[in-house]
This record gives structure tokens, C-alpha cells and sequence, in this order.
């Protein structure tokens, strides 16, 4: 794979790849869910629309995807939206596919008339603070040990930035 990542939304017939790639890509380091284990519910449903993910795609293959909704249907938060969850697949790390989708992440928000998009991490998940915190976001909240995981106390970081500042164009 050479080939640079292209974003596009999401329709009904991913659901199974992404539902495969969500497994696979499963792990402690970013994960508040328990492993899955078959059989597995369907990857869209009433809760999760197709129209909410962007997804990534290197050589016509599906390789991550994001995420993006408002964080409540309250109306005087509807110029925020939230990532709610952003994958790669573990093949395509490296390759600048999470920063990619990201920026799609930042960019469809935009068009969407946010002014500020938020998300949350696990305080462990180094690797994905340094892509938000490089892409402009910064820790606005911690909240200590609010999860059990595995053995061990992890912590929620809430990360945010405004969208009125310039963002790097999305590649």
C-alpha cells in the first residue's frame, strides 16, 4: 500500500467491513467495551447511521474510519459536534490514515456549521493524543479513573478545539 487515503462517507453495504475492521482492531489501549465476541450485532444500526462515518479507503480497500455526531439533541449545543470514535486498521498505521480521516472528521463538521468539534481518549492512548493534540486539539478535562479496564484504572481525557481556526487541508 503506497497509495494515499481517500475519505468518503460511509453507506449501508460497509457495515460488515467495518464491523470486521472494529474487531480486529479492538484492543485496551483505546477500548471501553468488552472484546467482542460473536455473535456480533450488526455494525449500523438505529443509533449508528451510515451517515455518520467517514471512512477511509487505500487501494479500494477499507482501512479506518470516524465517527462524527453532535454530543446531545439539545439545541444550545448544536454548533458542537463530537468524534465518537476513530479506527485504523493496525496494516494501515503509519500511513497517515488516522490524520487524514481527522481532518475529514474536522472539515465535514464545518460543513455542517460546527464551530468546535470535541472528543474523548483514554489518558494511556498516547499514540492518539499526539495525533489530536498535533492537529490542534487540547485536553479541556480529565476525568481520573473513570474507567476499569482490564485490571487498572484509565483515565477519560476530553480534548477539544474550536473550528474558526485554521485547520490543515484535508489530503
Amino acid at each position: 500500500m503506497s497509495a494515499q487515503p481517500v475519505i468518503r462517507t460511509a453507506d449501508s453495504g460497509d457495515g460488515e467491513l467495518l464491523g470486521e475492521l472494529d474487531r480486529r482492531a479492538w484492543s485496551p489501549l483505546h477500548a471501553v467495551t468488552p472484546r467482542p465476541q460473536p455473535p456480533y450485532d450488526p455494525f449500523f444500526d438505529s443509533d449508528h447511521r451510515p451517515r455518520e462515518f467517514l471512512v477511509a479507503e487505500l487501494e479500494g480497500e477499507l482501512v479506518g474510519y470516524v465517527r462524527l455526531v453532535p454530543p446531545t439533541r439539545l439545541a444550545c449545543n448544536a454548533h458542537v459536534r463530537q468524534i465518537q470514535g476513530l479506527v485504523v486498521d493496525g496494516r494501515a498505521r503509519g500511513r497517515g490514515v488516522g490524520r487524514a480521516l481527522l481532518r475529514a472528521a474536522m472539515h465535514e463538521a464545518r460543513r455542517q456549521g460546527a464551530s468546535r468539534i470535541t472528543l474523548r481518549v483514554l489518558g494511556h492512548n498516547e499514540p492518539a493524543r499526539a495525533l489530536y493534540e498535533s492537529e490542534g486539539f487540547a485536553v479541556e478535562g480529565v476525568l481520573p479513573g473513570e474507567f476499569l479496564l482490564e485490571g487498572g484504572y484509565a483515565d477519560d481525557v476530553l480534548m477539544g478545539r474550536s473550528l474558526a481556526r485554521a485547520a490543515p487541508p484535508v489530503s
